[in-house]
Parts: structure tokens; sequence; C-alpha cells
């Protein structure tokens, strides 16, 4: 398993392919001890606390594009299955489409809160998901 904290541009082709239906988005997340900031500010902060400041101006852009913070909550330890190093949390974020996702990561709000999230984590898996047609 590699952690990252953006798409690769294959990734990201694959996403905008999955069409124009409601897509969920699982999150693992891994916070730094503490935050990254390329200009060294709040160097005395946690990676949890720099991710918030992205975090909640994000979830408002997400609804106010038609979407849903379905659960946000923190990772407890593995009750089937092994891993090196546990995820400090786990998000479900839905989007009305994949295309909600990348017009919202085009908007000067994200690019100003974005800094944040990468100062925040030190990686993570974002897994669409959608539930299956009847």
């Amino acid at each position: 398993m590699k952690n990252a904290v953006d798409p690769n541009e294959a990734q990201m082709q694959g996403f905008m392919e999955l069409g124009d239906a409601p897509v969920a988005m699982l999150n693992l997340l891994k916070f730094r001890k503490t935050a990254a900031y390329p200009d060294g500010r709040d160097a005395d902060i946690s990676g949890k606390e720099a991710y918030f400041r992205y975090a909640i101006p994000m979830t408002k852009l997400v609804m106010d594009a038609g979407g849903t913070l379905d659960f946000s909550g923190d990772a407890l330890p593995l009750l089937i299955g092994e891993m090196d190093e546990a995820w400090d949390m786990v998000a479900i974020m839905t989007y009305p489409s994949p295309k909600t996702l990348a017009e919202i990561s085009l908007t000067p709000e994200f690019q100003e809160i974005a800094v944040h999230r990468k100062a925040g984590l030190e990686g993570q898996l974002l897994i669409p998901c959608r539930m299956p047609s009847a």
C-alpha cells in the first residue's frame, strides 16, 4: 500500500471516466505529527489541526455543490486484517459526480485552503465507491 496526498494523472483520468452518477469517496487519512507548511508557519500545531483548517471549509464547498458528508470519525484498531501503520481518521463524502469534485478543486476557495491539507497530511487513500445498480 502506498500513501499519497495527490492523485497521479492516470488516477484522475480513471476517476473522471466514472461518469455522471454520484460517487461516495472513502477517505483514509494519516496525519503528520506536526504541520509542515512550506513557509514554515505554525510548526507548533498538529497535522490534524492543520488538516481541519482545510476540512471544515472543504465540507462547505462540497455541500454547496450538492454533496454530503456522510461520516467522519477517528479510526480504531483493526478488527480483521493487518497493516503496517494505522489510519488516524476515516471520512465518507458523497459528490453528485466526479466532475463536481474536479470543479471544486479548480475554485479559488479550494486553492486557498489546499495548503492546509498538504501541511496536515502525511498521506491518504481516496477510494471512490458507488452503490450497485438494482
